[in-house]
């Protein structure tokens, strides 16, 4: 049957071409229209493949060439060839090979006064222009010039056959020749003209076609140099804008909006940024030779595509295009283990970092007795408390005590209650819950009572909140004398309005930061980090983001071009420029930047409540800009302040999907509200005109710049608040939050040792923690089993911009200490070498990504130097030590922030799943893989309300290689490396569909992976019947909580 349909249709088109007889020609062409009239496309690429293009455009020649062409032959002829051409890739080469070009623009010659002929050979004509290179031909044969003359001014007649025009016309131009004739020939002013007329006349928007047609052929002019110059020379920049302002709120007009928009974005002048140098603010001299760093790259663990750059991302899509061009193919260099990287020699100078190994514990009986298993160990973690002499040691009080044991009994209830509810930790109620206003209840022009009690009537005369709100160090934290004034002030303040907060405390943090070296050498103190954050009571849901909103902005940056009289441009910070003094008498915010983690490097004033920033590039390098952190005061309440951050790198964000920046206000502190909230409205991400400099790229133009937009309406007048691109957390807070740990712990059952794996760059020690369980007893037994217990190493903030990784951590931590059954079984089975900051001096200088070397410490796993990346070299040498004495750790992570996806999620390695997305699966079916890999991830899916095993990956990439989840994995032979990646917005599913994380769910994520880790074993063959036991009794006394996990 088949062969039958074939050989019919190869008659038919056979017949075609040879017949001259014109009543079987129109039978032929009745029967192939009536044949590709109906069914699927199939039809058409079926006849293509017969040869039927060929059949069609040759009947097309010889019809055209007759002394009198039948126009009954050609209009049905010219029909198919629209229809058949659309699919052919090849259908201009046949034309122009047929020469069926010429003899279409001669019978569109011979037909300009008969608009139906007309159509029909326009249709052709739209086909052939769709190749570039018969579009081009077609220019050279004068196609453009004839187009002209049948697209006129307004009119009611043939308004079909000049909108037809108007598309062959924008898809010849979108050859550069065709371009460059259309200006040389001064087409662009053509084109602004008939554009203005139709606009003008067609007052019921009935031709919009039209209208949007003219506007593509000079959106494709314009992708050239020229044509972008003739365009702003015709002022039609000034023209477009006017025009669109009038309709932006007409949905009918729609296809002509998107398409002006995109020819305003295309012609708006590229400029450099507003800064004397691309280099960052600050410089460190550095041993060896600082790495130069392609501009255009940014290779990023979460760097993806943002598709149509120039499309307008009004939508919530998120399409996300998988990459499988840059794995790794070769079997044998994923299998290799390579060598040391050292002298085997020097390894033995780690043992001095696990001297766990080693240790007698003489003190237990001397010091603990036979107490050491009694009930009175069960008590609160606070079992050391530091004394008053040494503001370091400043006493937690008993109120803050009261609230950790009233958490510690939370957290001892709650990790696996929440599993037992299934993962719906968040009651239906939250998640519906509307964005609401954290501050509604806070009065706008005076200070209410806070929730503590306290008067607060007077805190607007009685405190000077702009020199409160970034308080000075105080040298005399160092060697513990009296503190001066002004922590003094703060000394009463916190005496007054403080709230507490667990494992927080300012004096520790005030004298930690006198001693936390920066390369700015920074004098102040962000209140924030000095006062403390308590997680927002209410979770925030995800900003719905209002259609348009990029739209407005873009139209908002033409109009500052077009009209610069409204624009103020005034300089009111800058840290290259440090003698521009802010004006505390004007109405203009004032800026600052200039403590630990801050970024900011300039602040102009555009309009009365809007300002363009800049943030600074990373140390000793010219790119990364994206981590923001700074302090504004001077606001009005109930006045929304417009900022736009112009120098954002990455070419998409989740501020496009629902992501709010970070707000700390100092007043809301005072009354008892020390939070980091989300906030903001009108966010969106785009790309700007702005495009580094050829200074500093020695080319034309360097790369793109993209523009951060939100409108934010503080709470109060005269305050002062913070804003940041996430919850900020500095190394100063970890210093801080560590030492409190240390001597907050029951030394009788938690080992905790805190030391320096050692100096960063900057002089600043990096800290090295040891978690488990105390001996129960100094007995050769119990010594060799706490001995024996396997490692688990953890790693984190090798990215100082991913605070997100630090709060994970620090949920991590405090689970690991706490008196939490599950966290008790973890400490007894296994050792923790924990990293909680691997990149202390980009935390500390605002970087984003890179070390004091300009460098991202991610990608120096392979080879690392001691002098250049001290950080890196040690925890691999670490690695290194461990698995030379066999203690490999059975778990590796490295904890990550992401920038572009939702939920939490890990990158693990697999040899066969890369080779097989690779489509490399020579060699694949031989080898032999462990698949253990998958179960942890698994386990956090069914945990954790953040997790998603959809966006975990197992692939190995080329350009990965030098990372530490694929160096562990390769060299260490650790199967289970991972690196967790925590999104900066939120989830799209689970109990936390639509919400934004805050610190409690990100802390909430690092005591459920330590809860993963005790399941994992649990399903291992290896694990030992006491700790099956031990598990089974606790479990059981959940009603089963967990039993689902632990099926073998």
């Amino acid at each position: 049957m088949a062969e039958q349909e074939a050989s019919g249709l190869q008659v038919l088109l056979r017949t075609l071409q040879s017949s001259s007889d014109r009543a079987s020609v129109l039978t032929i062409l009745q029967v192939l229209g009536d044949l590709l009239s109906v069914g699927t496309d199939r039809r058409i690429h079926y006849m293509i493949s017969k040869g039927g293009s060929e059949a069609l455009l040759q009947t097309l020649v010889d019809t055209a060439r007759t002394s009198s062409p039948d126009y009954d032959i050609l209009l049905p002829l010219f029909r198919l060839l629209a229809k058949v051409g659309l699919r052919d890739k090849k259908f201009g080469q046949k034309a122009l090979e047929l020469e069926a070009l010429d003899v279409t623009l001669i019978l569109t010659r011979k037909n300009l006064s008969h608009s139906q002929n007309l159509l029909h050979c326009l249709w052709a004509l739209r086909v052939f222009a769709s190749s570039v290179t018969t579009g081009a031909m077609l220019g050279i044969n004068g196609a453009m010039e004839l187009l002209f003359k049948v697209i006129t001014p307004y009119t009611r007649k043939h308004t079909r056959t000049i909108r037809v025009a108007t598309e062959v016309l924008a898809a010849l131009l979108k050859s550069k020749s065709n371009s460059r004739r259309a200006v040389n020939r001064g087409y662009v002013v053509s084109f602004l003209r008939l554009h203005q007329d139709w606009h003008t006349q067609d007052m019921t928007n009935t031709y919009v076609l039209i209208r949007r047609g003219l506007l593509l052929c000079l959106q494709r002019i314009t992708t050239i140099r020229s044509g972008r110059e003739a365009f702003l020379v015709a002022q039609g920049m000034e023209t477009l804008f006017s025009i669109t302002q009038n309709c932006l709120d007409n949905k009918s007009m729609e296809p002509v909006i998107a398409v002006a928009l995109q020819i305003l974005r295309q012609c708006y002048p590229k400029s450099p940024l507003p800064l004397v140098t691309a280099s960052s603010a600050y410089t460190f001299p550095l041993p060896g030779n600082i790495p130069s760093e392609a501009s255009h790259t940014l290779p990023e663990e979460d760097f993806e595509d943002d598709g149509d750059e120039e499309g307008d991302k009004d939508s919530d899509s998120e399409d996300e295009k998988q990459q499988y061009d840059d794995l790794e193919t070769e079997a044998d260099k994923l299998v290799s283990k390579p060598g040391l990287d050292r002298p085997e020699e020097e390894l033995i100078h780690y043992e001095a970092m696990c001297l766990e190994l080693s240790e007698g514990f003489e003190e237990l009986e001397s010091k603990f007795g036979d107490d050491l298993n009694s009930e009175d160990t069960q008590h609160t973690n606070h079992h050391h408390i530091p004394t008053a002499a040494d503001p370091e040691q400043h006493c937690l009080n008993k109120g803050q005590r009261a609230w950790e044991q009233e958490r510690e009994g939370r957290v001892q209830a709650s990790l696996l209650s929440m599993v037992k509810m299934g993962r719906a930790t968040v009651p239906p109620s939250s998640r519906k819950r509307p964005v609401v206003n954290m501050y509604q209840n806070v009065q706008f022009n005076g200070l209410e009572l806070g929730i503590s009690g306290n008067d607060n009537t007077d805190i607007q005369t009685s405190l000077d909140i702009e020199a409160i709100s970034c308080p000075k160090m105080s040298a005399s934290f160092s060697n513990s004398t009296r503190p001066t004034e002004s922590v003094e002030v703060i000394d009463k303040l916190l005496h007054t309005h403080a709230k507490h907060i667990p494992f927080h405390d300012p004096f520790v943090y005030m004298a930690k930061a006198g001693r936390t070296r920066s390369v700015a050498d920074f004098k102040m103190m962000a209140f924030p980090d000095l006062w403390g954050h308590c997680p927002s009571p209410s979770v925030q849901p995800m900003l719905e983001r209002q259609c348009g909103v990029q739209r407005i902005k873009i139209f908002e940056d033409v109009q500052r071009l077009i009209q610069p009289s409204d624009v103020m441009n005034k300089v009111v910070f800058s840290l290259d420029e440090p003698w521009t003094v802010q004006d505390t008498t004007s109405s203009c915010l004032r800026f600052c930047s200039k403590f630990e983690s801050g970024n900011l490097r300039k602040a102009i004033q555009v309009r009365e409540f809007e300002y363009d920033l800049l943030v600074n590039a990373d140390v000793n390098s010219c790119q990364h800009q994206q981590w923001f952190y700074f302090k504004v005061s001077g606001m009005r309440a109930a006045v929304p302040y417009r900022f736009n951050i112009i120098n954002c790198e990455k070419p998409n964000s989740q501020f496009n999907y629902g992501m709010q920046p970070t707000l700390y206000s100092v007043k809301e502190a005072l009354l008892g509200r020390p939070s980091w909230i989300r906030t903001g409205n009108e966010i969106c991400y785009y790309k700007n005109h702005y495009r580094q400099s050829t200074a500093a790229t020695g080319g034309p133009w360097g790369k793109c710049y993209y523009t951060l937009t939100f409108a934010i309406t503080f709470p109060h007048s005269e305050d002062a608040c913070y804003l940041a691109y996430h919850y900020p957390y500095t190394y100063t807070a970890l210093m801080t939050h560590l030492d409190i740990l240390e001597k907050s712990i029951n030394r009788r059952q938690v080992y905790f040792r805190q030391e320096v794996l050692c100096q960063t760059l900057g002089g600043n020690p990096c800290p090295l923690v040891t978690i488990t369980a105390m001996p129960e007893s100094n007995s050769p037994d119990h010594l060799e089993q706490f001995r024996h217990r396997p490692y688990q190493v953890i790693t984190a903030r090798v990215h100082p911009g991913e605070s997100n990784a630090s709060w994970v951590m620090k949920g991590a931590l405090e689970f690991l200490i706490s008196s939490d059954p599950v966290a008790k079984l973890l400490r007894e089975n296994f050792i923790f070498k924990i990293i909680p900051m691997l990149n202390p001096d980009g935390v500390i200088n605002g970087n984003h990504r890179c070390s004091l070397r300009g460098e991202d410490l991610n990608r120096q796993w392979l080879s690392p130097r001691a002098h250049l990346q001290p950080t890196i070299y040690h925890a691999k040498g670490l690695l290194y030590y461990l698995r030379s004495i066999g203690r490999a750790p059975v778990v590796f992570c490295d904890f990550h922030g992401h920038s572009q996806k939702k939920n939490v999620f890990l990158y693990g390695c697999s040899v066969k799943e890369t080779l097989w997305q690779a489509n490399c699966t020579v060699g694949a079916s031989t080898l032999l893989e462990d698949v253990s890999y998958r179960i942890l991830p698994k386990i956090l899916d069914k945990l954790a309300p953040a997790f998603t095993m959809n966006s975990c990956s197992f692939l190995v990439e080329k350009s990965r290689a030098s990372t530490a989840r694929v160096v562990v994995w390769r060299e260490m032979g650790v199967s289970r490396s991972y690196t967790m990646e925590s999104s900066y917005c939120g989830c799209n599913q689970g109990p936390y569909q639509g919400l934004q994380f805050g610190t409690s769910e990100l802390e909430e994520m690092g005591a459920m992976f330590c809860l993963g880790l005790l399941i994992l074993e649990l399903k291992s063959v290896s694990c030992s019947r006491q700790l099956l036991t031990r598990a089974g009794t606790l479990l059981n006394a959940e009603d089963g909580a967990l039993d689902h996990h632990l099926q073998r």
